[in-house]
């Protein structure tokens, strides 16, 4: 009978050692992932987008609203839950939405328009424009429009102070005043990290510039030429009743009548970011200016209300989708992206068959 050396029964002992760590970290990772995260992802593909809308309800959402724009076919809408939990009125695909950070895609077109026609200047500093603020915003003098609409500013960001979305600021002054002193995450060009303030601060920019609220010019530069009447800049604007209603976890309350900025409905997010891919919303000249410094598609997120607006290459098709339930671990985030993904799937399996 051989006898085994003494080193292969270290190594098999490491080896088995190795294995059980592994198996333990597995489980314990497992354990803390959300199982209707893993549900949602292990379910059999359906075969329609209305069946994965409606799926969605199932998970947890209270309306789920998706637009459709693929290439040589006409615009597809769906809908499924609540337009309204309370009144029990169904979703509607056409209903308006509160798109929050999707509007950072408008915004960056408007300053290209702005800087094509000499009235802004992608290197001058918030010390050019705003010099109010040199001394209070660390680097005023190196931080440049073109790195504040890229995120490479190193601003700290406003809507990341401590319990900010239980009581949201409501005007320019209360926003900034949140970073002011503060000292900068990272020098200027160094690094990126996403921040509201950028924009925040692009905003007044073109406000100062323009003489008048830039909505006003995005109104008259971007949406009218592409017939968006259903995007408004203000839920002052619009009939309540005709937007979706919005749900956080652990709120009670339905949350459609705060003000966060831009709304519009599916369809009309879908017509700007196709004219956004194709180069359609812009004049000569303007989409270079453009293509250097922001991105083709954007997502958004304030309580009550989850958007998306991406374009696939490969379908070309641009797909919009809404959610109208959040909840402050932002679980909900990723069971999103998780059922974005799965249509984005039926579609290329719908196109192959």
């Amino acid at each position: 009978m051989s006898e085994q050396n003494p080193n292969q029964i270290k190594k098999k002992r490491a080896k088995w050692i190795i294995r059980i760590i592994l198996f333990l970290g597995t489980a314990i990772s497992l354990f803390f992932v959300p199982w209707l995260l893993v549900k949602a992802w292990i379910l059999p593909l359906p075969d329609t987008i209305q069946e994965q809308a409606n799926e969605a309800i199932g998970h947890g959402f209270d309306g789920m609203l998706v637009y459709v724009d693929q290439a040589n076919q006409p615009p597809q809408y769906f809908a499924a839950g609540w337009h309204n939990r309370e009144t029990k009125i169904p979703a509607d695909p056409h209903a308006l939405f509160k798109i929050a950070s999707i509007s950072k895609l408008y915004d960056a077109v408007a300053v290209t328009k702005l800087v094509k026609d000499g009235r802004l200047s992608l290197d001058k500093s918030i010390a050019d424009y705003l010099p109010d603020l040199v001394g209070s915003i660390e680097n005023a003098d190196k931080i440049t429009l073109r790195l504040m609409i890229q995120h490479r500013s190193g601003l700290p960001n406003f809507t990341d102070t401590p319990n900010f979305w239980a009581a949201p600021t409501q005007s320019y002054e209360e926003s900034i005043a949140m970073v002011l002193d503060q000292p900068a995450n990272f020098e200027p060009g160094e690094d990126y990290e996403y921040c509201n303030t950028n924009y925040l601060l692009i905003n007044k920019i073109m406000d100062d510039v323009l003489g008048y609220d830039n909505f006003q010019f995005i109104q008259e530069e971007i949406l009218t030429p592409l017939n968006l009447s259903h995007t408004f800049g203000s839920i002052t604007e619009v009939n309540l009743d005709d937007v979706m209603s919005g749900y956080h976890v652990g709120h009670p309350h339905d949350l459609k009548a705060d003000e966060h900025g831009m709304l519009a409905t599916a369809q009309d997010v879908g017509t700007f970011l196709r004219a956004l891919n194709d180069g359609s919303v812009f004049e000569p000249g303007e989409q270079e200016i453009y293509a250097s410094v922001y991105e083709y598609e954007h997502a958004g997120w304030v309580p009550g209300y989850q958007s998306f607006a991406k374009y696939d290459k490969d379908l070309d098709a641009v797909i919009v989708e809404f959610y109208s339930t959040t909840d402050p671990k932002l679980y909900n985030w990723n069971l999103s992206e998780i059922i974005n993904n799965r249509i984005v799937k039926i579609l290329k399996k719908q196109k192959s068959s």
